[in-house]
């Protein structure tokens, strides 16, 4: 196949998925039925045979699963939650020197995430951590104080987990074991891993009670390998679609737990492994009457290959793709200015 042909079929698979998200965007059913499986990373290496089978008996069902055991303090979690709520306070001024690097996803960005399913921005700022590309992008330390050197730390411990996961994965799928880990270079200018730090707003008081205000985050897939998401007790709103369940719309919420890791699948390990694990739909619906109506926090890691990697399924099913173009065409469907 010649690159413009590789690059024909690339862009064809971009677009079915984008009609495919275009489509979820209805309110749907909700349902409580499913449970997302909880995996205890406990004695990790003695126990990896074990953690491996529950993990891919989880990804290839819901596609989401949740970590317990995974190494990470609440002090750890709690310092860098308190170093996002400082950040999203400071003026919006402020946080316009910034800005978010366009096509680099690093930096601040205000309701500019336009979701294919919506067709209207979220409602929320983030602010995205991508090693190579944070010149410029850090606040002052006198603006937040210790927010860099809590940040890197954090993220740190992020790859740490999100590759012990995927060296299960990549053993499944006929990898060597560090097979993931060695296409996410932290140290690489290549690298394109992200810590995304998400505030999204409080229900506006004329909003409150009333069905359709609007999604916090509307119907999507994920664009990386795997994304650990870290929650706070009582800040619910996450639902999931697994992809049987696309067609009829059904979502399950995914309770909030300070303690535990939400995981899942993305696009491009969805990609690497021929379609045998699942990116499944997911987003954060506003709060209804009975709910919090104040802000929410979240923070999530996307571990997303390096630039130069290539990403091709080991039955050819897909066409081969670098890391770098596979997310420059979705990224640049979904922001929107």
């Amino acid at each position: 196949m010649t690159t413009h042909q590789t690059d024909q079929t690339a862009a064809s698979g971009a677009r079915a998925e984008l009609d495919r998200e275009r489509r979820m965007g209805t309110a749907g059913e909700a349902t409580a039925d499913r449970e997302i499986q909880v995996v205890d990373l406990t004695d990790f290496e003695t126990r990896r045979a074990e953690i491996t089978e529950q993990l891919w008996q989880a990804a290839t069902g819901t596609g989401f699963f949740q970590l317990s055991g995974h190494g990470l303090t609440p002090v750890e979690t709690d310092a860098a939650f308190a170093a996002a709520e400082a950040y999203f306070a400071l003026p919006a001024e402020t946080k316009a020197g910034q800005a978010l690097k366009k096509g680099l996803n690093a930096g601040w960005e205000y309701r500019s995430q336009v979701r294919p399913s919506t067709g209207t921005p979220d409602e929320k700022e983030s602010y995205q951590l991508t090693r190579p590309h944070m010149d410029g992008l850090w606040p002052a330390e006198e603006q937040v104080p210790g927010f860099r050197a809590t940040l890197l730390g954090f993220e740190a411990r992020c790859h740490t987990v999100a590759h012990r996961v995927l060296s299960c994965f990549a053993e499944r799928l006929g990898f060597e074991r560090d097979f993931f880990a060695r296409l996410h270079d932290p140290a690489s200018p290549l690298h394109q891993s992200t810590l995304r730090l998400l505030h999204y707003y409080a229900v506006p008081e004329e909003a409150r009670g009333r069905a359709g205000a609007g999604w916090r985050a509307g119907a999507h897939t994920d664009f990386d390998c795997l994304t650990l998401l870290f929650q706070r007790d009582g800040q619910d709103g996450l639902q999931v679609c697994p992809g049987q369940e696309a067609e009829g719309r059904v979502w399950t919420p995914v309770r909030a737990s300070s303690a535990l890791i939400t995981c899942n699948i993305g696009d491009m390990l969805t990609r690497w492994s021929g379609d045998r694990l699942p990116s499944n739909f997911h987003r954060v619906a506003a709060p209804g009457p009975g709910d919090d109506q104040g802000p929410r926090y979240s923070i999530a890691y996307f571990a997303q290959a390096d630039r130069d990697a290539v990403i091709a399924s080991p039955d050819g099913r897909h066409a081969p793709i670098t890391a770098e173009e596979y997310l420059r065409q979705r990224i640049a469907a979904n922001f929107a200015g």
